[in-house]
């Protein structure tokens, strides 16, 4: 047996000559994976679902722009049974050509490639998307409420806010129930001022205001929290609005009906090319975020001012959006 120790790629390549044995034969293949970097320094492989194919000539294609890691590739070459690198990463492959594949410039994460070896049909790639929308009731209400006061003393003007809204607590409180949580929101005191022409501003009084956030899953008492929290002393109602806590049905739900909508584009396209789906090598949804089911609710501010008025609220439904990209295999070239 002849050793001889080669440099490529900046990987260690050992080529083994066997003598008085048959050497296993060189396979003449098609690769079609993503480029990846190896443990050793300066080497790179292409991986496929089921193998890596280390290259032993990356440096012949590593000034094209496409050329990167990630990059989903193309090449024809032989494999290297006799060849042999320190930590043998991969099965040996010399490349004769490489080239990105068609829709894929590296911007594909999932890696499922597929490895041929003269198969008459031709498979190609389609990238689809799916969008649907489901609707459900909302099963939470959240009320922000605020008390207001105002003094030419910032004593006189924290006082008065402080007894107002530990009437407008405990009323709001009463009037949620039990299942509610009442909590501060936010608290300031600030100076006002007077400006004038060519002289330094005046402090004439002083402003003290509390928020308070209630939130209750009983949505038929939002009106009378409002009416509740009004008539104890409170001046704002700064917010309200409703939210999905339990979402996670209507999540599905929506998801479901976005991966059928994409499956059901890739199979058109198939249809289209004259062929058929062979696989979904790859689905993401269309955000990885979870920003919160809401929606802000309005009423008249001026049904608010009078104690002997029910506060108006109409609880709507709520718009639960899914997006899910797919990318399929399809065989074309038979039906």
């Amino acid at each position: 047996m002849r050793k001889a120790i080669l440099m490529a790629t900046g990987i260690i390549v050992i080529m083994l000559a066997v003598f008085g044995a048959a050497a296993t034969a060189a396979e003449v293949i098609t690769v079609r994976g993503r480029l990846a970097r190896t443990v050793e320094e300066g080497g790179w492989l292409i991986a496929t679902d089921a193998q890596k194919y280390l290259i032993l000539n990356a440096t012949r294609f590593r000034r094209e722009t496409w050329f990167r890691e990630g990059a989903e590739v193309e090449a024809e070459g032989e494999t290297k049974p006799g060849t042999m690198t320190i930590y043998q990463e991969g099965i040996p492959f010399e490349a004769r050509t490489m080239r990105p594949q068609s829709g894929g410039s590296g911007g594909s994460r999932d890696g499922a490639a597929l490895v041929t070896g003269g198969n008459p049909n031709d498979v190609t790639r389609v990238s689809v998307s799916g969008e649907a929308t489901v609707q459900a009731q909302p099963d939470t209400a959240i009320i922000t409420i605020a008390v207001v006061t105002q003094n030419a003393s910032a004593s006189e003007a924290q006082a008065e806010n402080a007894s107002k809204t530990d009437a407008v607590v405990r009323a709001v409180k009463a009037a949620a129930g039990a299942g509610a949580e009442v909590k501060t929101s936010g608290y300031s005191l600030q100076p006002q001022y007077v400006y004038q022409q060519n002289e330094a501003p005046t402090i004439t009084g002083y402003n003290a205001r509390n928020s308070v956030l209630v939130t209750t899953g009983e949505l038929t008492k939002v009106g009378g929290v409002i009416d509740a929290a009004v008539r104890a002393g409170a001046n704002n109602i700064d917010n309200l609005s409703f939210t999905l806590r339990r979402d996670q049905p209507a999540r599905n739900q929506a998801l479901t009906e976005a991966t059928r909508a994409a499956v059901n584009k890739a199979q058109t396209l198939a249809n289209a090319l004259g062929g058929r789906v062979v696989r979904i090598v790859e689905v993401q949804e269309g955000s990885a975020a979870r920003p919160p089911i809401t929606y802000q609710a309005e009423f008249s501010r001026a049904s608010v001012a009078k104690a002997d008025t029910a506060t108006p609220i109409e609880v709507g439904a709520l718009d639960i959006r899914s997006q899910v990209q797919l990318i399929a295999e399809v065989e074309v070239g038979q039906k």
